[in-house]
């Protein structure tokens, strides 16, 4: 039950006029949230809790629901627009960037995977009406979470090291082994037997809530699975496996948006507060001619990174769009500019938020401004999966026309 687009062909002109404020106003929204977090964003890195506030943030801004369609009450924007907002929320807190991504992938993934569409659409329209952030507990190198029959029901049981949003998701998709075969469900945190730690304690994303989750004889009920049991050899349908190239996605906006708002931090300071070199011969830092030709590197690295990210999303999103009909052919080539895209944004966005520094100056590293976030935070995420296995594959299909083999990584 896909999609947007075939959605918007049945949209009458007013009711898109309509569609399209709706989408300005949120992009204005998202940009306000962004700067109140980059003010912020220093304290929010101290204290490093649990993001309460800002996914509430994100909810009164309606931003929680653009990908939905319009007939269950979303906005009906596009994954391009929907990733958009992503890296500008990162340009903020990238964090709170990553936690957005990560609750469309884990929101949309039931309209692709769910055997019954009219259960996607049930789910999809629960959450729009109250609300509700997605997560999930699905870490394939993390395979510690067990299912079997109690009674009239299921329990789960087991720990998860990861779980990104532990503490502010709502609902959360999940898979558990259950007798040699493979379970898939979405289920609400609330029910008793959840329980999240708190024991994220990297360097950075220090917001992103990624703790591990435990399972205690958690209840699971017959209608809380979108798929029938599967073999762990079975391969999934094409549609269902667009989870990975979305996240990777996710990965490299809020990659690119960190490095943003390290790049925009940079030049307010030098601005501001940055003093020309005594050798320099001008008055002003920001007259530097060495400042500005290592602002115009990074600035021009940073818009060609973007500009592949925003390629790589349309092509994705033309291959989703073609719902189940949609070829492995189509979604491997689709997921290669990705891929692409991730490893070019891994190395700007490392690149960035490094030589930021070198246009500031000594000062800059007070721990007062907090400005390493921005490196601390794009170094942590960006060995979540090696970009060098991204690189190889990218590599493998310019070379042979081998597209990636189907995981939750590739």
């Amino acid at each position: 039950m896909s999609n947007v687009h075939f959605l918007r062909e049945q949209t009458p002109a007013s009711s898109s006029n309509a569609q399209d404020e709706k989408r300005r106003k949120l992009f204005v929204r998202a940009e306000a949230l962004s700067q109140d977090f980059a003010r912020r964003g220093a304290e929010l890195d101290r204290v490093g809790a649990p993001p309460r506030e800002e996914i509430e943030a994100l909810r009164q801004a309606g931003l929680l629901t653009t990908l939905h369609s319009p007939e269950v009450g979303g906005a009906g924007l596009s994954w391009v627009d929907g990733l958009r907002l992503v890296r500008i929320i990162a340009r903020g807190e990238s964090s709170i960037g990553q936690l957005l991504g990560y609750h469309y992938v884990n929101s949309q993934y039931v309209y692709w995977a769910a055997a019954d569409p009219k259960q996607a659409w049930v789910l999809g329209a629960e959450t729009v009406e109250r609300q509700l952030y997605w997560g999930a507990a699905v870490n394939p190198r993390d395979p510690s979470l067990t299912l079997e029959r109690r009674g009239g029901h299921y329990v789960l049981n087991g720990r998860k090291t990861f779980s990104t949003g532990a503490h502010v998701s709502d609902r959360i998709n999940v898979n558990a082994a259950i007798d040699g075969k493979i379970a898939n469900f979405v289920v609400p945190t609330d029910r008793p037997g959840y329980v999240a730690n708190d024991d994220w304690d990297n360097i950075g994303q220090r917001l992103s809530d990624s703790g591990s989750v435990e399972f205690r004889d958690f209840p699971v009920y017959e209608r809380d699975f979108i798929l029938p049991l599967a073999d762990p050899s079975d391969p999934p349908p094409v549609q269902a496996t667009f989870n990975t190239p979305l996240i990777q996605l996710v990965f490299v906006n809020f990659y690119l948006g960190t490095a943003e708002g390290a790049l925009a931090a940079a030049l307010d300071y030098v601005r501001s507060t940055t003093r020309p070199w005594i050798t320099s011969g001008v008055e002003r830092a920001s007259d530097d001619p060495y400042i500005l030709e290592r602002i115009g590197e990074l600035q021009a690295n940073l818009k060609a990174s973007i500009a592949l990210a925003d390629a790589a999303a349309a092509l994705v999103e033309a291959a989703l769009s073609q719902g189940r009909s949609v070829t492995a052919e189509a979604r491997g080539q689709a997921a290669i500019e990705v891929y692409a895209a991730k490893v070019h944004s891994t190395h700007v966005s490392l690149d960035v938020t490094t030589k930021v520094f070198e246009l500031m100056g000594a000062r800059a590293t007070a721990g007062y401004y907090h400005f390493d976030r921005y490196w601390r935070n794009v170094r942590t995420h960006t060995l979540h999966d090696p970009v060098a296995y991204k690189a190889r594959e990218v590599g493998d299909f310019a070379l042979n026309g081998r597209i990636p083999p189907v995981s939750l990584y590739s």
